[in-house]
């Protein structure tokens, strides 16, 4: 099982790029960015694609990502550069996550997005499709509702048969799930976080080879019961409304994940 943080770059650029070196340095396996628009008219929020560029740069090891990316909002084939892109600058390391993101308001309806849960899971679904064919052999052809491309990018990325795709959705709801096992991962969100009896419950037991369970480390449990429930990736993160958000980042990236 491998480790991760999942952090808001809701503050300085170089705290970020600091916190993923020393993160890297301290046995953390995967740095992940959150992906918003705004958040509560307070903290700083910056662009995730041009941090993890940075990040690639400063670390050798660690896999680096969005965690997540509302789809929705962003076309397909400049989420295909963004990837490639990451992939080629950390040598193989990138990964992709993808959910339908929040709050639908400040995020979305503020800047003229459609608000529904509904209509951009549709559009998720469409822009999957399309973003696959873009990191798999270049091509896309779909004709939906929502999108219409048929195109070719150049170069592609690095890892066959592409980039990994993790999906983010409520848990216990069945509809993220099901869209999750068509790609490579599942994050599922859930207040309070899922015990590992309830991931098995939920998930199954068993989830199959070469797809991640990317879980929320829950408090008080040891990481061989998730290991023992099938979770691949534990991820580890903190409320940036919380007083003293950041000073607690800081400490899990250089403790590490035992720490």
């Amino acid at each position: 099982m491998r480790f991760g943080l999942s952090v808001p770059p809701f503050t300085d650029p170089a705290e970020v790029v600091a916190l993923a070196t020393r993160a890297e340095a301290s046995g953390w396996d995967g740095f992940f960015l959150w992906d918003h628009l705004s958040w509560d008219g307070v903290v700083e929020v910056h662009d995730p694609w041009v941090l993890l560029g940075a990040i690639a740069q400063e670390t050798e090891r660690m896999r680096l990502g969005t965690m997540v990316t509302p789809l929705s909002r962003r076309r397909p084939q400049v989420v295909a550069k963004h990837l490639t892109t990451l992939d080629h600058l950390s040598g193989g390391r990138a990964v992709f996550g993808v959910g339908l993101g929040d709050p639908p308001d400040l995020d979305f309806s503020d800047f003229g997005d459609d608000p529904s849960y509904q209509v951009r899971a549709a559009i998720t679904d469409e822009a999957l499709t399309v973003l696959a064919g873009l990191l798999g052999d270049g091509t896309a052809a779909h004709h939906g509702e929502h999108l219409d491309v048929d195109a070719s990018v150049r170069p592609l990325s690095l890892q066959r048969p592409r980039i990994p795709i993790w999906v983010a959705g409520r848990a216990p709801h069945t509809r993220p799930l099901a869209r999750a096992k068509r790609w490579d991962g599942y994050i599922p969100i859930a207040t309070p976080f899922l015990s590992p009896d309830d991931l098995v419950a939920y998930v199954g037991p068993h989830p199959h080879d070469g797809w991640d369970l990317v879980a929320q480390w829950a408090p008080g449990v040891p990481a061989d019961e998730f290991a023992a429930a099938g979770v691949t990736w534990l991820i580890r993160s903190t409320w940036p409304s919380e007083e003293g958000w950041l000073d607690e980042l800081r400490e899990l990236a250089a403790a590490g994940p035992q720490g």
